[in-house]
């Protein structure tokens, strides 16, 4: 296969990866991955640093639209982002010393956690009462809606904080945005609203990503001639994913590709379990 080609068919990859994470909330992460993994058969270790570089992009680009709406809760995601990052860092330099099919097998069982996650049913309900760390730390916020202004309190920040550490850790080693577990941490335990914690999930991301490929990069696990096309597809599937979202329904796609991520998942597991990576 010569470099255009292949250039061309991993920029359409990441485009279709872009566009699918965008509409599911995933990412497109769950999907380079295994196309670059399963497909060409490119080390796992630059699979994850392209995917890296990705997230950073995709991130920064529609983080910045969300806080110029007044959804995310910045103060929240800095403080989380101490959780996070050091978690990334951890896990990047784990994932160096980590076998590879070790890695596959955790990425394997981390996009059926996510795939269950993205199905099940969501938190909207703003709790009228939060913990007294929400108030010491001065966490809890208000979001617009066409009815107006919600405000909305926290609860359970010390346990949010717990799995925020864990979902950095498994950024860094699998190269993933841990969307899932971020929003099982805000959604389900901190009980913030479902709007609220996927947008400040995607607020975090990019600082997350970001620490974790400097790890990648001191090592050389970032190609330029990988990493370049995989930005460029995924930011223009981002982008197309945003101005469809709004006009399309998006439950009967959700099941169909956590359908095949699972798949996917399933054979990155029995991948790895027969070193074949």
């Amino acid at each position: 296969m010569n470099i255009l080609f292949f250039t061309l068919i991993l920029l359409m990859g990441a485009y279709l990866a872009g566009l699918a994470g965008s509409l599911t909330g995933l990412g497109g992460g769950v999907v380079i991955i295994p196309l670059l993994t399963l497909g060409f058969h490119v080390d796992i270790r630059y699979a994850i640093g392209a995917a890296l570089v990705a997230s950073i992009a995709t991130s920064s680009g529609s983080a910045s639209a969300y806080v110029k709406e007044g959804i995310t809760n910045i103060r929240l995601g800095m403080f989380l982002e101490i959780a996070t990052t050091s978690g990334a860092v951890i896990g990047a330099i784990l994932a160096i010393y980590t076998p590879v099919n070790i890695v596959a097998i955790l990425f394997g069982v981390m996009l059926i956690f996510s795939a269950a996650m993205t199905l099940r049913k969501k938190h909207e309900n703003a709790l009228t009462e939060g913990s007294k760390l929400s108030y010491t730390l001065k966490l809890n916020s208000s979001y617009p809606t066409k009815e107006g202004i919600v405000e909305y309190k926290l609860k359970n920040v010390a346990g949010g904080f717990s799995i925020m550490t864990v979902a950095g850790v498994l950024s860094g080693l699998l190269g993933i945005g841990s969307g899932a577990l971020k929003v099982l941490a805000m959604d389900s335990a901190m009980r913030v609203p479902f709007r609220v914690s996927t947008t400040t999930s995607n607020f975090m991301v990019g600082v997350t990503a970001a620490a974790s490929a400097v790890v990648y990069l001191q090592r050389g696990y970032i190609d330029p001639g990988i990493a370049f096309p995989v930005i460029i597809g995924v930011l223009a599937g981002a982008f197309t994913g945003s101005k469809l979202l709004m006009r399309i329904n998006v439950k009967w796609l959700k099941i169909i590709f956590c359908t095949a991520i699972t798949l996917i998942a399933i054979n990155m597991i029995y991948n790895g379990i027969h070193h074949k990576f």
